[in-house]
């Protein structure tokens, strides 16, 4: 868990994770400077649950992709599986061995795999918004180069992902959960979107990331392609993948090496990114932002 000034909602997630019925767990929290009770109300509740149980640890201070990355690259903490915690959150009460029966269905440790998945989207209040978006699209590199497809907040992953993150390193990404999609899949790894949501993903006004469902958020994304945010963005990311092409597949390689060739193109031959390497998003609102990237050569 990443924590950044997260008084408000901290102590009702905690109270999540605690109510798991998936019991063997084990909470690392890497606070990136909290100024307000945060701390607090962590080492309470590592008074209550113990130093084995909670552990507390000093963030890197340079925002929270960053502070989640330490710990996922971080080679002395081992486990059989991993998950992402948000501060401000609530964990369904089965969310935890949801993941795992995943997992556990004969699926072998040394191959990369995450799990991920939809989430309810709620208030300060915890009143029910709606949902965030349903995808049904194969999950692939040729996606994941161009969208990221689920929170940080509802993934877990097994030691296979874990030694390919560590190998890769703390490099600049633009989100840790993005970062783990296109790293995994890249890799020849396997992903799993769950449909049905297993946590409450608390909407309000100091989430630093927010859901992507609601029309503002779409609106947003088209917006992104005409003011080079996501131009910016894909920069970021194949900056990092490039330095870490060896981890891929060739037939990934190949896609990754045309997505930096022909980004910044002609536009008859940007169009060959959809054409040739069939990059897409999710849904036809996403396809059509990445068409007017494409247009307006923003990607």
């Amino acid at each position: 868990m990443g924590t950044y000034n997260g008084q408000d909602f901290l102590a009702e997630q905690l109270l999540s994770i605690e109510n798991q019925s998936h019991k063997d767990w084990r909470l690392i929290i890497s606070d990136d400077g909290s100024t307000d009770e945060t701390l607090a109300i962590a080492k309470a509740f590592q008074e209550k649950w113990g130093n084995d149980r909670l552990e507390l640890r000093q963030g890197p201070n340079q925002g929270f992709c960053k502070n989640f990355l330490s710990l996922a690259c971080d080679s002395s903490i081992k486990a059989d599986f991993y998950a992402f915690a948000d501060q401000d959150d609530v964990w369904m009460v089965d969310k935890l061995s949801i993941a795992l029966a995943y997992f556990n269905g004969g699926n072998n440790a040394d191959v990369p795999r995450f799990y991920c998945g939809r989430t309810q989207l709620v208030d300060d209040k915890l009143k029910t918004l709606g949902y965030s978006p349903l995808f049904t699209l194969p999950l692939s590199f040729r996606n994941a180069l161009v969208q990221s497809i689920a929170g940080g907040n509802t993934m877990v992953f097994n030691q296979g992902a874990k030694e390919l993150l560590e190998k890769a390193g703390l490099l600049n990404v633009v989100s840790h959960d993005w970062w783990v999609y296109q790293l995994i899949k890249g890799a020849g790894g396997v992903a799993f979107y769950d449909p049905e949501p297993t946590l409450l993903y608390r909407q309000h006004s100091k989430a630093l990331v927010g859901s992507n469902s609601n029309l503002k958020a779409k609106i947003d994304r088209i917006g992104f392609a005409l003011n080079g945010r996501f131009k910016e963005w894909n920069c970021i990311n194949y900056a990092a993948l490039l330095s870490v092409k060896h981890l891929l597949t060739k037939d990934n390689r190949d896609i990754l090496f045309t997505f930096g060739k022909f980004r910044g193109a002609k536009f008859k031959d940007r169009i060959k990114l959809l054409e040739v390497r069939g990059l897409y998003r999710q849904t036809w609102q996403g396809t059509l932002s990445l068409w007017f990237a494409i247009l307006l050569n923003k990607i």
